[in-house]
């Protein structure tokens, strides 16, 4: 079931799901407010919880609009690229084989065939972040598990427009972002343990900041780094 309400001139998206508990969101790039409800609520019992959460909808809205945005990408020679928050000059070269990226110093060389269209140079690079993601993922998790105790989840990187991570804890897996490659090690390390915290607490409550101060304590400092940092022009936060 799907409704709406007006909070103080903001509509929220109101989803009744079998749910227990109370879920708000607010989704970039515009700031959309999206209640996941137990199917059970009344809806005037959803619009009094969402008011009470109005200061805090405002605040996000207002840090997605001041927040930087990335220009877009042509793909060009000597165009601006972000590996692991260092910046580079993409070099266009010609190759008979396989498409390639290779980092020289540096200049991010992108290798495609001859008459390769913005299209191609883009997706070979996304599968490049993305296989970038994942092992440097790999091994935090396989690193991070052993701290928590836990078991090794199923690790999905792939793009996501609006999270940098999610968590399923009912189907033991996790999910990244491939735009996680373009910024600071260290931004990856927080959202690999955020998620696999999420094993041990689904929700973002007290319990769960606990276990985060408790295995990284400067976790929200990196959370603002992170969000700081320039997004593309879909746009997210964490």
């Amino acid at each position: 079931m799907l409704a709406r309400i007006a909070l103080g001139g903001i509509e929220a998206e109101v989803i009744f799901k079998d749910i227990r508990n109370v879920h708000l969101t607010v989704l970039p790039p515009n700031g959309r407010v999206r209640i996941s409800a137990p199917t059970h609520m009344a809806l005037d019992t959803v619009r009094v919880f969402a008011l009470s959460k109005l200061a805090w909808i405002k605040s996000q809205r207002q840090s997605m609009a001041e927040q930087e945005r990335e220009p877009s990408r042509e793909y060009m020679e000597r165009e601006s690229h972000y590996v692991w928050g260092r910046r580079y000059l993409l070099k266009l070269v010609e190759t008979d084989g396989a498409p390639t990226v290779t980092l020289r110093h540096r200049t991010l060389v992108l290798a495609v065939k001859q008459g390769a269209g913005l299209a191609v140079r883009e997706a070979v690079l996304s599968r490049w972040y993305r296989d970038q993601v994942r092992e440097r993922a790999s091994l935090l998790v396989e690193r991070w598990c052993r701290t928590l105790g836990l078991d090794a989840p199923r690790l999905h990187v792939q793009h996501m427009k609006t999270k940098w991570g999610s968590c399923s804890p009912t189907r033991r897996s996790i999910r990244l972002n491939t735009e996680l490659a373009k910024k600071p090690p260290g931004c990856l390390e927080y959202i690999v343990i955020h998620e696999l915290v999420h094993l041990l607490e689904p929700t973002h409550n007290e319990h769960f900041k606990a276990l985060m101060r408790t295995f990284l304590p400067e976790w929200e400092d990196r959370r603002r780094e992170l969000n700081a940092l320039p997004v593309r022009h879909e746009a997210w936060g964490y």
